[in-house]
């Protein structure tokens, strides 16, 4: 599983000339793994498993997996919250480890610092991770993390 973390293979939005069938924008393709995870029970079954599908990541919409025959999933349909679609300061945005906006921010208040991306390298160099099962975008965290920390340092 550490795959989806390594450099090697930056995630990044699928080259695909399908958007989003609510608001049109481009989606980031998923391994099917992560939908047959992260689904509700009443959702997988309408899963294709032969298709497809791409995670919608505009925040105003509330699709969370689509693919170019027109299945949708959305956010309501899914086991957790997806972060790039939420404010919630208590969703993970690194779902392996359980880190947060809010635990990142605590911990710089305390500390001035943050050792997220650290710890969480510390668990991926480990094999622990597992975002291709446990992360909505099916991919390594530490681009998001990185980012949260960024604004809030910034933000003082």
């Amino acid at each position: 599983m550490a795959d989806c973390c390594n450099p090697l293979k930056p995630p990044g939005q699928d080259q695909g000339d399908i958007g989003c069938p609510r608001c049109g924008n481009p989606g980031k393709k998923v391994p099917l793994i992560t939908l047959k995870s992260l689904l509700l029970p009443e959702a997988l079954v309408r899963l294709e498993p032969a298709s497809s599908y791409r995670l919608c990541l505009d925040s105003g919409c509330n699709v969370a997996y689509f693919n170019k025959e027109g299945t949708v999933f959305t956010t309501s349909e899914l086991k957790v919250p997806v972060w790039q679609k939420t404010a919630d300061p208590e969703c993970p945005v690194c779902y392996c480890f359980g880190w947060t906006p809010a635990r990142i921010k605590k911990e710089i208040e305390k500390t001035g610092t943050s050792r997220a991306v650290d710890s969480i390298t510390e668990h991926v160099r480990a094999g622990r991770c597992g975002c291709d099962v446990n992360n909505p975008q099916g991919s390594c965290c530490l681009g998001d993390v990185n980012r949260v920390i960024r604004e809030l340092l910034l933000s003082g």
